[in-house]
């Protein structure tokens, strides 16, 4: 049972570390050089982001149905808004900055369409990591719920601003890869304690 829930766990863990190996080669800055990569990474990204919001949906499988649906609404709007500023900061611009041999003033209404959309994606991410973390609390007990709840909700804080950009941004997935890890884990329990 112990190792079930470990690997449980472990297979939260999957699609942070993926982000965070990617976030290592992911260009700190869009530029001409960098551009035909920059827009090529972020057709593969268009696969994985969406990884993290069908590990939150999974997590909360198990969540009160007060707790769950909101959870999984917030999930699927990260899906949808963060997949929209990889589509449109990510694809379009790193296009843009190549057709163009350099960044112009188009490239920055681009990247602020692109931001618009981020900044929904991360707020939904941070959301459906609360419940989450409200889950596991309700499943598990504060104490038990609370090394996993700080490192989830202080890396989906940090994701508000970080992307997946070295240095910052690949620790916040890191630790986001724990934090489910954590709370996977605890969520795999078979049933509630009796006092938490």
């Amino acid at each position: 049972m112990l190792e079930s829930r470990w690997l449980r766990g472990a297979f939260f863990a999957v699609p942070g570390l993926l982000l965070a190996g990617i976030g290592v080669v992911h260009p700190a800055r869009l530029d001409a050089a960098t551009a035909a990569w920059w827009a090529s990474l972020h057709v593969v990204l268009l696969l994985v982001f969406p990884l993290p919001a069908v590990a939150q949906w999974l997590l909360l499988t198990s969540a009160p149905r007060w707790l769950r649906w909101p959870g999984r609404l917030a999930a699927f709007g990260f899906a949808a808004f963060y997949g929209g500023l990889d589509a449109v900061a990510g694809i379009a611009a790193g296009t843009v900055v190549h057709a163009q041999h350099g960044a112009t003033p188009v490239v920055g209404a681009v990247f602020a369409a692109g931001d618009r959309l981020g900044h929904l994606g991360s707020a939904c991410f941070l959301a459906a990591n609360v419940l989450i973390v409200a889950a596991v609390v309700v499943r598990a007990g504060w104490w038990r719920a609370a090394p996993g709840a700080v490192l989830l909700l202080t890396a989906s804080v940090s994701f508000l601003d970080s992307h997946i950009f070295w240095p910052r941004g690949v620790v916040t997935m890191i630790a986001v890869a724990v934090g489910m890890c954590l709370s996977g884990a605890l969520l795999s329990r078979a049933s509630p304690p009796a006092a938490a």
